[in-house]
């Protein structure tokens, strides 16, 4: 069953950001992820959405292959720089499975 990673993102260094973003994508890419949504900014049909802050949402195959990812050693060269180049709300998700035919 595919996991998502649901991101709200605002930047804090352009610079790092960039760099943060080079690394993350290849490491996803590498753990089998793909990006859905990239830096979108959000339409807020209810609520409030701060007007700085854009949302990532990455697809994988399952939520073992997602926490692979984001223990992995690939991603762990992004961690390093998070802190200094953005500041973001991070949720894990599965999605639910497909319907079966009757």
């Amino acid at each position: 069953m595919a996991a998502y990673v649901i991101s709200e993102v605002s930047g804090r260094d352009e610079e790092l950001l960039e760099r943060y973003r080079a690394i993350a994508a290849d490491s996803i890419a590498r753990h089998g992820g793909r990006y859905l949504v990239r830096g979108a900014r959000p339409v807020a049909a209810e609520g409030h959405w701060p007007q700085d802050e854009r949302s990532v949402i990455v697809e994988f195959p399952s939520m073992a292959a997602l926490q692979t990812w984001y223990r992995s050693p690939e991603y762990a060269e992004a961690l390093a720089i998070r802190q200094d180049a953005l500041e973001r709300r991070l949720l894990f998700v599965e999605g639910v499975a497909p319907e079966t035919a009757s």
